[in-house]
């Protein structure tokens, strides 16, 4: 799934329309560079951006490039202006402040890049097949630059960026900081199963005070762990052969499944479905509604931006829709628990049931925070933790990431789990009348 936020800076800096800046983004597969073709067609960018990749002090770029067509076949064109290089993100700050200084004209022409190859060297071929030796440790992005104006350019690029290991000399097409992935995506996925089966057991013990909702947890459960394990093994035969064979199709899948049941789950709870009430409302439908077509459109947009990358001209639409579709979602499903909030107010208010309301009110103000640290988390802490990060250990945002989801899933099946009084637990007369005085002196909830 190779695609990511940083390669947007290079972009935005390569077309003629204002900066992007990201400010959310959901659990986005990041750039982990396999074995990657693209076709550029008619294309007169400036520069064109590929793949993101750590490199180690081993690391190796193979590069095919051939049915190469410009559209002026003047062979009097100066040629040295059209190539391919790695640049770091901080050198390319350094890159653009020399063109803006009159110190180059092309960004081939910098002393801060590793030049790829350059079409000069052609010799009126139109293929070409390089091996490039990378020694220095970074992360790198391989670009296309096209220094001639008004030039198009179509091409095919096969392009493989690896890291050999230092004892056996195999290949890992895992970017140096994402090696471990496999493996902690695949105790991720046991976690979760193992979640499933005490769940299970739960379900069982109380099955006398099973609601619908309680089994909707359980799928949510289960297409997690599957997520996970397609992922796991997505990246496994990514690492070893630069393709996943097929597991990132089963990815897709359960990612779409996971996360149309996830929002779903949050709304159905927010609304008091099955355990308060054994029906919607027009206005909580309506939410379903919105929620379950934006998550289709969501997971669309996530396919084709994992499966184009960022050479792709239509590649930041594809990720601006991503990113406005995510945000409605998560401030959708906010609603529903508002709402069950106010209700419960109110309800606290004529039906003399002051502990029992003051219980539940208690339970969807304390899961209202938790969504809402749960989106903040996963949509800004863990982009923010991945962008401060060395680029040896972006793991750890995908730990953080998926140890907050797991902390969310854990909080939603032990404050929602069956019992036969929760959370309309038996009290007596003196905790009811402490309960109305507490519900008439606090304060009013600011949501």
């Amino acid at each position: 799934m190779p695609s990511q936020i940083k390669i947007d800076n290079w972009v935005a800096m390569a077309v003629p329309f204002p900066r992007l800046f990201v400010f959310l983004s959901l659990s986005f597969s990041f750039c982990f560079a396999e074995i990657r073709f693209s076709e550029i067609r008619s294309d007169d960018r400036p520069i064109i951006p590929f793949d993101e990749f750590g490199f180690t002090h081993r690391g190796r770029l193979e590069l095919n490039v051939s049915q190469i067509s410009l559209s002026n076949p003047n062979r009097n064109l100066d040629f040295s202006k059209l190539g391919f290089f790695l640049c770091t993100r901080d050198s390319w700050l350094h890159v653009l402040q020399q063109i803006e200084d009159a110190e180059i004209t092309c960004t081939l022409q910098s002393n801060l890049i590793r030049q790829v190859f350059t079409f000069n060297s052609l010799n009126g071929a139109n293929r070409f097949d390089t091996l490039y030796t990378h020694n220095d440790a970074d992360q790198y992005t391989l670009v296309f630059a096209n220094c001639l104006s008004q030039l198009k350019i179509s091409m095919n690029v096969r392009s493989a960026m690896y890291n050999l290991d230092g004892k056996t000399g195999r290949r890992d097409y895992l970017s140096a900081g994402r090696t471990v992935l496999p493996r902690i995506y695949f105790l991720f996925s046991l976690t979760y199963f193992s979640l499933a089966g005490v769940w299970i057991y739960v379900l069982y013990k109380k099955r006398l005070t099973v609601f619908g909702i309680h089994f909707f947890m359980l799928a949510v459960l289960i297409l997690k762990a599957l997520n996970l394990l397609c992922e796991a093994e997505d990246k496994s035969y990514i690492k070893r052969t630069g393709s996943a064979h097929g597991w990132d199709v089963l990815f897709y899948i359960f990612s779409f499944l996971k996360g149309i049941t996830l929002f779903s789950l949050i709304v159905l709870i927010g609304t008091g479905w099955s355990f308060l009430k054994p029906y919607l409302q027009h206005k909580e439908k309506k939410v379903l509604m919105i929620v379950i077509p934006l998550q289709v459109v969501a997971n669309i947009a996530q396919v084709v931006i994992d499966e184009t990358g960022p050479y792709g001209q239509d590649w930041i639409t594809w990720k601006q829709v991503f990113l406005l579709v995510d945000v409605v979602c998560c401030c959708a499903v906010l609603f529903p628990i508002v709402w069950s909030i106010k209700n419960l107010r109110e309800a606290a208010r004529t039906d003399g049931k002051a502990a029992v309301n003051l219980l539940k009110l208690t339970l969807f103000r304390q899961y209202y925070i938790v969504v809402i640290c749960y989106i903040y988390f996963t949509r800004v802490v863990v982009y923010a933790l991945e962008t401060i990060t060395s680029y040896r250990y972006l793991w750890t945002s995908v730990v953080a990431g998926e140890l907050a989801t797991l902390a969310f899933y854990v909080f939603t099946g032990y404050k929602f789990k069956p019992e036969a009084h929760n959370p309309y637990l038996v009290v007596d007369d003196e905790e009811e009348e402490a309960a109305a005085e507490a519900l008439k002196l606090e304060d009013e909830f600011e949501l």
